[in-house]
């Protein structure tokens, strides 16, 4: 039989994610971690799955899950890709319009943003993070010397930009003492704090 190249990438980000979480509530609670076989992960998850109800980032775990599942459904049927309104182009005199296209399954999920207007005015899933900050802080100047108004960042907007797994966010933002808000249920941190931090992860050294 031909070798499933998406089903094996599905199976490993699944090991990953489960992994990530896994080893939060490891660090967190104190207990030995599971094999990393999914079934053994998923397992320790839902023993463990009262304390992470309880958790500021339940609702990112329930969120990832559910991608994954999405993720393992478009392996057995076609995607259909859908293309919505982002917002006014942010480049200097341009009057575009930008429209994201996303899998219908996971709307979340932003392939790629193009204006309308001039096509080399385009943004990759990578790029998105700078992209929300442009639009965040795009005309929000206050008069009297006031700061622009705060980009602010869901774990999945850093997991995407930086490559890093939840786990990793959420270990980052304690330690480096992100600022934080709760907007609809969801966990969102200051963008220059998560871009300070990123930028110090990322340098050479010295």
């Amino acid at each position: 039989m031909p070798f499933n190249t998406a089903a094996a990438e599905v199976r490993t980000t699944i090991q990953q994610v489960l992994g990530s979480w896994a080893g939060l509530v490891r660090e967190r609670r104190g207990v030995h971690p599971p094999s990393r076989a999914p079934k053994d992960t998923a397992d320790f998850l839902l023993s463990h799955s009262g304390w992470l109800g309880r958790h500021v980032a339940a609702a990112d775990l329930s969120c990832e899950i559910s991608q994954l599942v999405h993720s393992a459904l478009r392996i057995a049927e076609p995607v259909r890709v859908r293309r919505f309104k982002v917002g006014r182009c942010p480049e200097a005199a341009c009057g575009g319009t930008l429209h994201a296209r996303v899998h219908a399954r996971a709307l979340d999920h932003i392939s790629e943003i193009q204006c309308d207007a001039a096509a080399e005015h385009q943004w990759t899933q990578e790029e998105w993070l700078h992209l929300k900050q442009r639009l965040a802080t795009r005309n929000h100047d206050v008069p009297g010397g006031k700061a622009r108004a705060t980009a602010w960042l869901s774990p999945s907007d850093i997991t995407s930009a930086w490559q890093i797994s939840p786990g990793s966010v959420y270990r980052l933002a304690s330690k480096q003492r992100w600022r934080r808000r709760n907007h609809g249920g969801r966990v969102e941190y200051d963008g220059t704090d998560v871009l300070r931090t990123m930028r110090q992860r990322d340098a050479p050294p010295a």
